[in-house]
């Protein structure tokens, strides 16, 4: 009977591992950029804290490493750009800080649409 008990045990841990989320937020910069500058300072504190930062953790890659860090569909030409990846392929990105009222139902929208995210209060 222990044995049965092992198994389910395991069969048990196995899924619960495989529905862990390996959802991220990577956000292409570079230095000089006045924008990037300006989400650090108005949501880069609060990100980790939200439940969208929380699901996706936030990355911060240069934008002449990106494309040796993420699969992407397309060239990154603009900064910030923020990606949402999984497994290290582009789902959906937002290019450009629209601001803070804007960003955060822009990325619900990804999050939601691209991954099993289910909303929260940011």
């Amino acid at each position: 009977m222990s044995f049965f008990k092992t198994l389910a045990g395991a069969i048990a841990l196995a899924l619960s591992a495989a529905q862990v989320q390996a959802a991220e937020l990577v956000m292409v910069d570079e230095a000089g950029c006045v924008w990037c500058e300006k989400w650090t300072e108005e949501i880069g504190p609060i990100y980790p804290k939200t439940a969208e930062g929380k699901f996706a953790p936030l990355r911060r890659v240069n934008v002449r490493a990106v494309a040796a860090e993420v699969q992407v569909k397309r060239r990154v030409g603009f900064t910030p750009t923020f990606l949402l990846v999984e497994d290290g392929v582009e789902l959906d990105r937002l290019e450009g800080y629209p601001g803070e009222d804007f960003f955060w139902p822009l990325l619900t929208k990804m999050l939601t649409t691209h991954t099993d995210y289910a909303g929260g209060e940011s």
